[in-house]
């Protein structure tokens, strides 16, 4: 099944803060984090779970409205303020990140390496991290991983390769957006081990295709 991940993504907004008259509202100290956002029963957003394997509760009164899929987990990334003496976190807004399993190239119709510019990359938790700026106008670009095989290094190690897919479609190089994703490095918590290493590929507009290398 061809999955297609648009850049134009919704924002779960959970909790709209504005003036109100002449006063401004001063935002406490927020996080800003890549975590995963974990749904109840009954579809909402529930529990905050940072990379480090902390949950908080959400209160209630700002669980995402949004019908989302029960007991289940989206990668998102969230402003987000911990309670003191409790395990709740006040959350200002969630953002979905983009995060889909890595494919085999013959899982994909067509590849694509569209140029992307980075802005940050790096490993936390079970997964790899980025953040993208994407030369957009108004077509919905897709993203993806591509999965290119593990290799045995001389050492005895493995490097698992992966490449960026990205599909502007023709979309004109209008303005810079920032895009969210992340790589579920879970998925191969059964064929690696730590040592391993993760080599990442992408096409720039910088250094054109370049990778960067990570351990597992």
């Amino acid at each position: 099944m061809k999955v297609l991940l648009k850049i134009l993504s919704t924002f779960f907004i959970v909790s709209l803060l504005c003036a109100c008259g002449e006063e401004e509202y001063v935002y406490p100290d927020v996080l800003t984090e890549f975590v995963c956002l974990k749904t109840n029963e009954q579809g909402k957003g529930a529990q905050l779970i940072t990379d480090e394997g902390k949950t908080w509760e959400i209160p209630e009164s700002q669980r995402p409205s949004d019908k989302l899929t029960p007991d289940s987990i989206y990668r998102v990334v969230s402003k987000y303020v911990p309670l003191p003496d409790t395990k709740e976190a006040d959350v200002y807004a969630l953002q979905s990140v983009i995060a889909p399993l890595p494919k085999a190239e013959s899982e994909f119709e067509d590849i694509h390496t569209d140029a992307v510019t980075i802005q940050s990359i790096w490993r936390s938790g079970d997964y790899l991290n980025l953040i993208l700026q994407v030369m957009v106008k108004d077509k919905a670009h897709e993203f993806g991983f591509i999965d290119e095989g593990i290799t045995t290094n001389e050492d005895g190690s493995r490097t698992l390769k992966l490449t960026l897919f990205h599909n502007r479609d023709n979309d004109v190089e209008g303005f810079y957006r920032k895009a969210y994703l992340s790589v579920p490095l879970w998925h191969y918590q059964d064929v690696l081990t730590p040592g391993d290493l993760i080599t990442f590929q992408l096409n720039t507009y910088k250094e054109g295709m370049t990778s960067r290398t990570f351990i597992y």
